[in-house]
């Protein structure tokens, strides 16, 4: 008699049977999902992801276009610096590459909004490849200016031609909410990696960029940083299954286009004044803290101390990224600018009380940690309230609102600490903080009384 099949769970026992003059044996397994799961490695199941980020990069895609995203993410930690250096060392002044960098970032945050606008239209590809080709021809025009000694105003004129940059963390966060649309967890995940993105490239693009203009010629920074810049682009824009589509416009969408800005958005403007404050943070602390290793004797390490800062961002966003968020954005973000406001106050303190460029660096490293989680609420924020298909214009006005912030703090920092001291000048990053802290809070409260005006 021929066998019958084993119970599920038992392990199965052969079925035998004879035809003609030939035995057949054959056994017979349940067919439940665990176990075509074991036998098909293709299909993912949700046990099989370590932790979010492996959920994340196992989507198809992803890797590469990460790939491309950041070998061009990092020459933008590169070009200030190799600027600086190229147009410092030829002309023998400082308060001239400060000025020609200065006009550079004020031409990206007028244009960096429209070139955004044309990539929703048209679609990644399309804008990214040409804008980042015309961007290059302004840096070659820059180096071949100062290598030649033409007039300064040729300085200004070839670096405002770099603004038609375009945003790269935008368009990746872009293509993370497209793939993941639909769930908050993952785009929390992924907007966490974009943030010690960020942080690691403005970490590492300085130094490497000091680096080549030091060990070869004053022009290499920025002749490497274009060759990454449009080799990155060009992989980037190469993965076209992640790209999100483009908006289509109608007649009357057309007409109804400045109704659906981002910054008339509602909830918006609030939180792009939020940005241009926290920006007025990093471009202080970054100035004062050159000015405090420089009056310790060691304006050598102050590269390497402001490295720390961006350090504990890249460690703490990797972290939260990893964490299931609790609570909406809204009602976590004014949690995280106080908490950033606080930290903030280490660096000052350690400054005033120790006067040692070694505790700053541990201080910096501490109120780092909170920066990575704050700009990631505020960019879930932009998500969120950008219209549809404008997506990347709205996270670029953050961004913008990011650089204005950076020349202001920048320059009051340079201020107090002229007029004042370098220990005083750790006050503005705290003020600036503190302000963004008030918005924040602002913005929360009517928000609040909107509501139960609804309800009622």
């Amino acid at each position: 008699m021929p066998q019958q099949p084993s119970e599920q769970g038992q392990s199965p026992l052969p079925f035998l049977t004879v035809t003609g003059d030939t035995l057949v044996a054959t056994a017979f397994r349940p067919h439940d999902r665990e176990a075509s799961t074991r036998r098909n490695p293709s299909h993912h199941s949700p046990r099989r992801h370590r932790t979010p980020y492996h959920r994340l990069f196992a989507h198809p895609g992803a890797r590469a276009f990460t790939l491309g995203n950041l070998i061009a993410r990092l020459p933008m930690g590169m070009f200030s610096v190799s600027a600086v250096i190229m147009i410092a060392g030829s002309r023998g002044s400082y308060a001239l590459a400060g000025a020609v960098t200065a006009t550079g970032l004020a031409a990206t945050a007028v244009v960096a909004p429209w070139t955004a606008r044309l990539v929703d239209r048209y679609g990644q590809a399309r804008v990214a490849v040409p804008a980042t080709a015309f961007a290059l021809l302004g840096d070659i025009a820059l180096v071949l200016c100062v290598h030649y000694g033409a007039p300064d105003w040729t300085l200004f004129a070839a670096y405002a031609a770099t603004a038609t940059t375009p945003n790269m963390g935008g368009m990746s966060r872009a293509r993370w909410a497209h793939l993941f649309k639909g769930d908050p967890a993952a785009i929390h995940t992924a907007n966490s990696f974009e943030q010690a993105a960020d942080e690691l490239c403005f970490m590492l693009g300085p130094v490497f960029a000091a680096f080549l203009c030091g060990a070869f010629f004053p022009e290499a920074g920025t002749l490497v940083g274009d060759v990454l810049m449009m080799t990155g682009v060009l992989i980037f824009a190469a993965q076209r299954s992640t790209e999100p589509p483009p908006q289509q416009r109608t007649e009357k969408s057309e007409q109804s286009e400045k109704s659906k800005s981002p910054v008339q958005a509602a909830g918006m403007p609030p939180l792009l004044l939020g940005f241009l404050a926290m920006g007025a943070v990093f471009g202080s602390m970054e100035v004062v803290t050159l000015a405090f290793a420089d009056a310790q004797g060691h304006k050598s390490a102050a590269g390497a101390v402001l490295a720390l800062q961006a350090a504990g961002s890249c460690i703490a966003g990797l972290l939260y990224g990893a964490l299931k968020p609790a609570g909406p954005a809204e009602r976590r973000y004014p949690l995280c600018v106080a908490a950033m406001t606080v930290l903030m106050t280490l660096p000052l303190l350690t400054a005033s009380l120790t006067g040692s460029l070694l505790a700053l660096a541990g201080a910096l490293l501490v109120a780092g940690m909170a920066t990575a989680p704050t700009m990631v609420t505020g960019m879930t924020l932009v998500q969120h309230r950008t219209p549809e298909g404008r997506l990347n214009e709205g996270m670029t006005l953050a961004v913008t609102g990011l650089l204005g912030g950076i020349a202001c703090g920048s320059a009051t920092g340079g201020w107090v600490v002229e007029h004042l001291s370098t220990t005083a000048g750790y006050g503005v990053p705290v003020a600036a903080a503190a302000l963004a802290l008030t918005i924040s809070a602002a913005g929360a409260a009517r928000r609040a009384v909107r509501r139960q005006v609804v309800r009622r």
